[in-house]
């Protein structure tokens, strides 16, 4: 580390997870770092909340690509291990169908393939051919898509790039990702089941390009994993390693405006007062830093305009009982799932017969309910808030999701439910600042999208910078951390 290196000051606008991973990234590139946090609590949308002897993980919870995680650690010497532990899930989702079917589906590839040839009577050497392709997507494209800055011209001077784009045409990118699935698989469920991957970026798999299809090989391949203490160890552990490597956090301080010169961001202004640093990274919702940090600035109306992804209204619930055919990560499907994308995308309500996702910690940490009872997550997609009853809209949807499970578990959920806190668009924009409570910033329903977010980098002022999931590469946590680990590559080849 030189002089120079050690004197660059950073400030840091919010504490989620992208947040904490730049400032540890800035923080071993040799640099004092400071970060500020509207909330009293470090994680943004990835902290946890608990109630009655049941434990919630409030936000994601669906963990890969752990190594994005534990490298972290490895910059500043430390064992992972010793921090962070966790384990990887031999099942990856259970999944129902109102027609009475139910599948496990395995981690493991070739056990996933028999098992859903058996089940849904299509030729393995067709779910084979298709996992293949995911894999070839996605080796293709994530050094383009995922791991670089597309806003930087030398991204596109590279062998793995050229060779990516000379094969765009294999990789759906004209088609739907239903139009994908349609054509390879056939089989209605199991369409349904690989359509559901749009939904990990808070898109409509009738819209979002077929490049999608590579998220299975992400699971299968790659692996899905839980932390030992929960998803919010992720939040916790790194927000230690980070004040162990003299990272400060000054939490319940509001960013209120970027303190800019001369076209150039030289500080922030908190509670009245200003501090000032050598370069700013905004953790915030693009929307919301320039409408509410830069209000003099002319703003990128294009990207700032782009459709939101869509949002969720999540219920916890303490349930009073165990269920042997539930696991970690639960599906129980809409019986029209383009008519439920219509409904939130086009018409912004919800379907009275939702695709409904149910996670429970507990079958993994035991602690996380009482003996004999679980801590359900149960979310549905929803729109983002444009203004609609969300009062009316969760009391209907409580309802629709009781009475499909009581159909689905033969069961009384009502009698079983001892706990329960919601969580609606509206207050995800309330406490992350998420613009209409979407979940992953734009939507990529438009085969343009990923080039239509905006850069890890501002092109008008100088020193300033953005990570998260509402800026390149995109939202969930896998991504969130590459956001990190871009605009810090980028902020170290030009300091």
């Amino acid at each position: 580390m030189n002089h120079a290196q050690i004197m660059t000051k950073a400030i840091i606008i919010g504490a989620g997870i992208a947040g904490i991973a730049t400032a540890l990234r800035l923080r071993a590139l040799g640099m004092e770092v400071e970060v500020f946090e509207a909330n009293d609590y470090p994680g943004g949308k990835l902290h946890s909340f608990e109630q009655k002897g049941y434990r919630f993980d409030a936000g994601p919870s669906l963990f890969t690509m752990p190594e994005l995680v534990t490298e972290l650690y490895e910059l500043f010497g430390e064992k992972p291990d010793d921090h962070f532990v966790y384990s990887r899930k031999a099942t990856v989702c259970n999944y129902f169908w109102e027609d009475g079917i139910r599948f496990t589906a395995h981690a493991d590839r070739n056990v996933f393939v028999k098992e859903a040839s058996n089940t849904f009577g299509v030729e393995p050497t067709v779910l084979s051919a298709y996992l293949d392709k995911s894999q070839k997507k996605y080796e293709l494209t994530a050094p383009l898509f995922l791991e670089k800055s597309l806003h930087k011209i030398n991204t596109y001077l590279t062998k793995d790039t050229l060779n990516a784009i000379l094969k765009v045409s294999d990789m759906g990118i004209f088609k739907s990702l239903n139009g994908v699935n349609v054509a390879e698989i056939r089989e209605p469920h199991l369409v349904q089941l690989f359509n559901r991957y749009a939904t990990y970026n808070g898109s409509s798999p009738y819209r979002t390009p077929g490049i999608m299809s590579m998220i299975p090989h992400l699971e299968m391949h790659l692996g899905t994993y839980f932390p030992k203490n929960g998803m919010h160890s992720i939040t916790t552990s790194l927000y230690q390693l980070a004040v162990k490597q003299g990272v400060k956090f000054v939490f319940g301080s509001k960013v209120e405006e970027i303190i800019l010169e001369k076209k150039s961001a030289k500080g922030v202004r908190v509670n009245n007062m200003d501090y000032f640093a050598d370069l700013i990274v905004s953790n915030m919702d693009i929307y919301s830093t320039y409408k509410k940090l830069l209000p003099k600035v002319a703003h990128p109306l294009r990207t700032l305009e782009q459709e939101r992804s869509s949002s969720a209204i999540i219920f916890y619930w303490g349930v009073k009982k165990e269920f042997s055919e539930l696991d970690l990560h639960n599906i129980f499907f809409s019986k029209n799932y383009s008519e439920e994308f219509e409904h939130i995308f086009d018409k912004k309500t919800l379907l009275d017969d939702p695709t409904i996702y149910i996670n429970i910690t507990s079958k993994e940490k035991l602690d996380d309910a009482p003996a004999d009872c679980e801590n359900w997550f149960v979310m549905i997609n929803a729109p983002g808030d444009y203004g609609q009853d969300w009062s009316e809209l969760v009391t209907q949807a409580r309802q629709n999701i009781i009475d499909k499970l009581n159909r689905l578990l033969q069961v009384d959920l009502s009698e079983l439910i001892e706990t329960e806190e919601v969580l609606t668009p509206p207050l995800i924009e309330k406490r992350t600042s998420s613009y209409r409570g979407a979940l992953y910033g734009a939507a990529s329903n438009s085969k343009f999208a990923a080039f239509l977010r905006h850069p890890n980098f501002s092109r008008k002022l100088k020193n300033l910078y953005f990570v998260g999931g509402s800026v390149h590469p995109g939202g969930g946590i896998p991504l969130c951390l590459l956001s990190a680990k871009i605009t810090s590559e980028i902020i170290d080849a030009e300091k």
